[in-house]
């Protein structure tokens, strides 16, 4: 276990803190909306308010504390969670686990163009009880804009104030509600499941409410995707007090509408409404605040998943910055800017969140489907629970989430342009991940041993010019004794590749999150070394940088003799000449397709093209590179016929 997971799993007031600054920031702005959402310009009646309160309560029951805080805040993959990181667990047992994978992925991003716009907007729109009419969709581009602008920088330094801010947060929900519960003690009656029963089923279209309802666990999924920054202690027992503030401030809404004197809400939003008059301006900033810190957790959220997917070959490879020293925060301009610009898009185009609360949910019931699919085979094949037990547990949560999920298909005419950008996701990990299945069945591996001895003889043919000293390549194989023929072919064909050292550097993904270990094989003494350089799923890959350490390590403890050759370095240039050769496939003339496979491998060249280089996914200095290029071939085109006349 490394360093940061177990400092994850102490606990103490400052993780506590951390725990309620980086995970609840979208469930725990749910107040801001939901109970609005519910209620509409319904008329107002106990069993729709009481009745609203009952079904979040066993919402959050069956589905936040049930489902992902006791049960899977166990599947943690070396304490980090994460749809990823549970599908790297169990991906052994079962091919036909890469869809839900993909879907699960897909919606958590989604999730993450919608959960900042409704966030602030909500936050701002109370400052229509302040200064009525006021046009809040400017003053949220701007919030957003800002918030995303200065994800370059890293946020370290105000996330230090997260924890404390949200704390507040919630002191500020607990107060309220309890503020409205004093005088109006029969709300508590909400808690009987009497209440929900009677909404859903007598209710007047009241099974059509449960997408509403479904608001107050969206949040849920980032419990689980946060684990390793929290560790489960700290998780199960911050829960606790935040449920705790979230009912109350509910049944504290629940006590204004049914006291409030109308028969309607009149878009008054019941969270400001229960507000002393002197409270509203502190309020309205705090639940600012608030929103600000949830779109930052579901941001950073969005960039730990795509590096997630970069790693298991989910998607094409793009830049990926660390703007901090602190580990694991990372920054992927390109996620930055395409959330930017939903975000941006969403707000434009709902204007208000009420609207978006139309839209809103859809994505998550999908997310949420697919955790559950995954957790059943993990505490199948990982924890070895009794199948019938499994089950049942299955069944329940199919049951809950299917029932969300049919309220919120209903939504669907309200966010019909959101699922072109779910279907943009979806396609591009789709083909990424078939596609390069397909290119990884053309590779073509090649006994080394066939060869040491003519590569060997090539090394030490001084009538042919030196290509470097160290010639390094990166390989896919697996098993020490083999090697790509295109390798094989580029060191012998054409212009024959002769150096002093020939290197096989192998990067292999691990299905643990912070690997970094590498291990050395000589092929041949002094002349042919392979090394397989083991690196978890959510480390970068800067495999120069680990190669060089890997090289000094060798020499000073004096191994493979390499301390006593010369390494191309001179008094010019005391640096050892290292040349790495990238070999690039393009898609050859001469095939010919079925239609999907044409259609996944033109697709994936043309993802490849707009993703970021080899040289720089593997953390390689442009200066130290060689590329070079070699066609496809995946079917080659029959007899064309050509005659001679």
């Amino acid at each position: 276990m490394t360093k940061s997971n177990l400092s994850s799993t102490r606990i103490t007031i400052s993780t506590l803190l951390v725990a309620l600054g980086i995970i609840y920031g979208d469930i725990g702005t749910s107040p801001l909306y939901v109970l609005r959402a519910i209620v509409g310009d319904r008329a107002i009646t106990e069993e729709l308010v009481l009745g609203g309160v009952s079904c979040i309560f066993w919402t959050l029951t069956l589905q936040t504390t049930l489902k992902y805080v006791l049960l899977t805040l166990m599947a943690d993959n070396e304490g980090e969670g994460g749809v990823f990181s549970l599908y790297a667990l169990v991906r052994r047992y079962s091919k036909a686990l890469v869809i839900p994978t993909i879907l699960g992925a897909t919606t958590l991003l989604a999730d993450g163009i919608i959960t900042p716009p409704i966030s602030v907007a909500s936050a701002i729109e109370g400052l229509n009880m302040v200064i009525p009419n006021i046009p809040s969709v400017p003053i949220v581009v701007v919030i957003l804009s800002l918030l995303f602008f200065f994800q370059r920088f890293g946020t370290y330094r105000i996330g230090s104030t997260f924890g404390p801010m949200m704390a507040i947060w919630f002191a500020m929900l607990l107060v309220l509600g309890m503020s409205q519960i004093v005088n109006h003690v029969q709300v508590l009656k909400a808690l009987s499941p009497h209440y929900a029963y009677n909404l859903l089923v007598k209710y007047p279209h009241g099974f059509w409410l449960l997408g509403a309802v479904f608001l107050a666990t969206t949040g849920a999924e980032a419990l689980y995707s946060d684990l390793g920054h929290c560790g489960r202690g700290n998780i199960r027992i911050t829960w606790v007090f935040v449920k705790i503030c979230l009912m109350a401030n509910y049944l504290g809404q629940a006590a204004w509408i049914l006291s409030q004197g109308n028969i309607s809400l009149n878009d008054v939003n019941p969270f400001y409404g229960m507000m002393p008059q002197w409270f509203l301006i502190p309020g309205i900033v705090i639940a600012t605040m608030a929103a600000i810190i949830a779109s930052q957790a579901l941001i950073s959220g969005s960039f730990t998943l795509i590096n997630e997917a970069m790693s298991l070959n989910f998607w094409p490879r793009v830049t990926v910055r660390q703007p901090t020293e602190l580990k694991g925060q990372i920054y992927i301009p390109s996620v930055n800017t395409i959330l930017w610009f939903g975000c941006i898009l969403m707000i434009l185009y709902f204007q208000n969140s009420a609207h978006m609360e139309a839209a809103y949910g859809f994505s998550i019931t999908i997310a949420m489907m697919m955790t559950t699919l995954l957790l059943s085979y993990y505490l199948i094949f990982r924890r070895k629970w009794n199948k019938v037990l499994v089950f049942y547990i299955l069944a329940l949560f199919s049951v809950v989430e299917f029932s969300f999920f049919i309220t919120n298909v209903a939504k669907i005419k309200e966010r019909w342009m959101f699922l072109f950008f779910e279907l943009f996701i979806f396609m591009v990990m789709y083909v990424w991940y078939y596609a390069r299945k397909i290119n990884n069945r053309l590779v073509h591996f090649e006994e080394l041993g066939k060869y040491t001895g003519i590569i060997k003889e090539l090394s030490e043919d001084d009538s042919i010019p030196k290509f470097a000293t160290h010639l390094i390549y990166l390989t896919k194989a697996n098993y020490r004794e083999q090697i790509e023929e295109k390798i094989i072919k580029s060191i012998l064909s054409k212009k024959p590749k002769r150096a002093d050292v020939y290197w096989f550097v192998h990067v292999h993904r691990t299905d643990e999150p912070y690997t970094l270990s590498y291990n050395v094989t000589e092929l041949v003494d002094d002349k042919m070394i392979k090394v397989t350089i083991n690196v978890g799923f959510r480390v970068q890959a800067r495999t120069e940088l680990f190669f060089k350490k890997i090289v000094r390590e060798l020499v000073a403890n004096k191994e493979l003799n390499l301390h006593i050759r010369p390494d191309g370095s001179t008094k010019y240039n005391h640096e050892p000449d290292f040349k790495f050769v990238i070999i690039e496939k393009f898609l050859s003339v001469e095939n010919e397709f079925a239609i999907r496979e044409g259609l996944l491998l033109n697709a994936y060249f043309f993802l490849k093209k707009l993703g970021q280089s080899d040289e720089k996914a593997f953390g390689l200095d442009k200066s130290d590179v060689i590329e070079e290029h070699v066609p496809l071939v995946y079917h080659m085109t029959e007899s064309t016929n050509l005659q001679r006349v």
